[in-house]
């Protein structure tokens, strides 16, 4: 079941004047480094926070790993430009357990646990520390951007960033317009998303974005159907891989993104819209329970090895 990414597509660097040149990102797992690597392939400097110091070592071999692989494909033959490519990019990314070290910013991404009042702990606090030219966007999956940023000043430097996982490989980004975000604000976060090499789409503060709001019910059906017996797991991924031209089940996905954050989201979900399709499913409650989120844990649906 494991699968290995590799980036095939050359980043470009923004020369606009106004182009954001300095980020921080709030939190060092797997969505945190792969922003950070993203933003340090595309000639910016990166300062990667999180209060454990292993997850921060963690990160660093991470992206190391990853860039070499990144860096294989885009120079195959030329080891010099290899080794260049790597070394260069990582000497942009800058590692700190404190945040208030570390908001001297153009642009600041909240990368951190998927629950709201530890989310707005946060930004009340970096809105107190960030200068004042700071934009903060948060990378949620699901929750409300604006109840996020209910308690800041800087409304209109505030909006949604949100990337999908594997960050690297991924090239949408949603761009989430808060309700009092700026247009100047707005078109910064546009212009950086692309900086980065991602295709950026638009959506206003609404459940789940466009990805979640469509692929939220398409998993919950998934994790039912296999809870019920229906199919197996493997044959439910097959049958969307082959039979749709997925590129990953919805079984695999839900692995690879986390059950943890599949339960988080759909609980969201749930709340915000009342639909039935979002109500909790046994099997993934089960699952988290035990501490099976997936591929980071090493079992979930599937088993893996680490």
């Amino acid at each position: 079941m494991n699968k290995i990414f590799v980036l095939t597509r050359k980043f470009s660097i923004s020369t606009s004047q106004n182009a954001i040149k300095t980020v921080t990102v709030i939190g060092g797992g797997l969505m945190g480094s792969g922003i950070a690597q993203v933003t340090a392939q595309a000639g910016q400097t990166v300062t990667i926070v999180d209060l454990e110091p292993e997850i921060l070592n963690k990160a660093q071999k991470s992206i190391q790993a990853n860039l070499g692989r990144v860096a294989k494909k885009l120079y195959k033959d030329d080891p010099g430009k290899i080794e260049g490519f790597v070394k260069e990019s990582l000497d942009r990314i800058k590692i700190s357990t404190k945040v208030e070290d570390s908001v001297n910013s153009d642009l600041i991404i909240e990368a951190i646990v998927e629950k709201l009042d530890i989310k707005q702990e946060l930004f009340n606090k970096l809105d107190k520390l960030a200068p004042e030219h700071t934009i903060l966007a948060t990378n949620t999956s699901s929750i409300s951007v604006n109840a996020i940023g209910s308690g800041i000043k800087r409304k209109d430097k505030f909006g949604g960033l949100h990337f999908f996982n594997p960050v690297p490989v991924m090239r949408l980004l949603e761009v989430i317009k808060s309700d009092h975000i700026s247009e100047d604000t707005y078109q910064t976060m546009m212009e950086w998303g692309k900086s980065v090499g991602k295709t950026c789409i638009t959506c206003k503060d609404t459940p789940g974005f466009v990805v979640n709001r469509l692929l939220a019910p398409y998993s919950a059906e998934a994790l039912r159907m296999y809870e019920r017996g229906d199919a197996s797991a493997e044959d439910i991924d097959t049958a969307m891989r082959l039979g749709a031209g997925y590129p990953m089940g919805p079984l695999e996905l839900a692995d690879y993104t986390g059950l943890d954050l599949k339960k988080s989201i759909l609980a969201v979900m749930l709340n915000e819209t009342g639909n039935p399709v979002f109500e909790p499913i046994g099997v993934l409650d089960k699952l988290v329970k035990e501490g099976k989120y997936g591929r980071k844990t090493g079992e979930g649906i599937y088993k893996y090895n680490k």
